[in-house]
C-alpha cells in the first residue's frame, strides 16, 4: 500500500510538471503559427527596424516599440535594482527585529498591489512630478514620459528584487561572515565582499524576475508613458512599449494588423527567452 501511494504521487507529479510544459508548448505553437507568417508577409527587416507604424497604410515597424521596452526597462533596472539589493542588505544584516517586523511586510504587499493602481499612482503623483521637475528647467512637458514609466517601473520590480535577494542573502552559511571577520574584516566589508558574493546566483535571479516584469508589465506603462509609437533619445518624451501597443490596438485589429501584433507579442517572447539564457549563461560561468 505504501509503495501505491508513493507511486501514485509520483504520477500526479509528472502530470503536473507535464502540464506545465504542455502549457508552455501551446502558447509558442500559438505564436510562432500566427506571428512568423505575418513577419514573411511585411518583411522580418522591415518589421523589426521600420520606424513608423501605420496600420491604416499598411505600415508595420515596431522598432520604436522595441526602444521603447529597452528604454523603460533600462531605466527601471537603474532605479529599481540599487535600491532593491541594498534593501535587501539592510533587512537581512541591518534591520531592527521590530523594524523588520514591519518593513518586511510592508514589501510583500508592495507585490499585491494591483497593476492599475500602481498605474493610478503614477498618473496622480510622478507624471506631475515629472512636469513640475522639467517646469523649473525650463522644459514644457505633458510628464507622460520615459522617466515617469521608468520610475513607476522601478518601484513595481523592488518587491521581487527585495524578497528574492534577502532570501538569498540569509541562505548564506554565518560561518562565512564570521571568518571573515575572524580575518580583521569590519562588519560592512565583510557583508559587501563576502556575503553579497557568495549570494549572487540568488541575486541575479531577483534581478532577472524583477526584469522580466519590468519589460512585460503593460497597465501601468500605458497610464504614464504618453502612449506615442516614435523614435525618441530623450528621457521626458513619451513612447510606446511593445506590451502596450499590443494592448491598445488588439480590441479592433483584424487581417494583417492582428497577426503583426502578435509577431509583436513573439519578439517580446524572444527577449524574455533570451533573457532568461543570458541568466543561465552567466550564472554557469560564475559557478565554473
Amino acid at each position: 500500500m505504501k509503495n501505491l501511494r508513493e507511486n501514485l504521487m509520483h504520477m500526479v507529479f509528472f502530470l503536473c510538471a507535464l502540464t506545465s510544459i504542455f502549457a508552455v508548448v501551446l502558447i509558442c505553437i500559438f505564436l510562432f503559427a500566427n506571428g512568423v507568417p505575418a513577419m514573411k508577409e511585411i518583411g522580418l527587416l522591415d518589421f523589426l527596424t521600420g520606424a513608423k507604424w501605420k496600420p491604416g497604410n499598411d505600415i508595420y515597424g515596431i522598432l520604436p516599440m522595441i526602444l521603447g521596452s529597452l528604454y523603460i526597462t533600462a531605466g527601471a533596472i537603474v532605479i529599481g535594482v540599487p535600491i532593491g539589493l541594498l534593501t535587501a542588505v539592510f533587512m537581512a544584516f541591518y534591520c531592527p527585529k521590530k523594524l523588520y517586523g514591519l518593513l518586511k511586510p510592508c514589501t510583500e504587499l508592495l507585490a499585491g498591489i494591483p497593476s492599475i493602481v500602481y498605474g493610478f499612482f503614477g498618473m496622480v503623483i510622478i507624471v506631475p512630478a515629472v512636469r513640475a521637475v522639467a517646469g523649473v528647467f525650463g522644459a514644457d512637458i505633458s510628464g507622460s514620459s520615459i522617466l515617469a514609466a521608468s520610475i513607476l517601473l522601478g518601484i513595481m520590480i523592488l518587491p521581487t528584487i527585495i524578497g528574492v535577494s534577502e532570501a538569498a542573502l540569509r541562505a548564506v552559511p554565518m560561518s562565512y561572515y564570521e571568518g571573515a571577520v575572524a580575518m580583521g574584516a569590519r562588519h560592512e566589508r565583510a557583508i559587501f565582499t563576502v556575503m553579497v558574493p557568495a549570494a549572487k546566483s540568488g541575486v541575479l535571479a531577483g534581478i532577472v524576475l524583477g526584469i522580466g516584469r519590468a519589460i512585460g508589465e503593460t497597465m501601468a506603462v500605458i497610464m504614464v508613458a504618453g502612449n506615442q509609437p516614435r523614435l525618441t533619445g530623450s528621457m521626458l518624451k513619451g513612447i510606446r512599449t511593445m506590451t502596450a501597443n499590443i494592448v491598445l490596438e488588439m480590441g479592433y485589429a483584424t487581417g494583417l494588423h492582428r497577426e503583426a501584433l502578435i509577431a509583436t507579442g513573439v519578439v517580446l517572447f524572444v527577449f524574455i527567452l533570451l533573457i532568461n539564457l543570458a541568466f543561465s549563461v552567466l550564472k554557469r560561468r560564475k559557478e565554473a
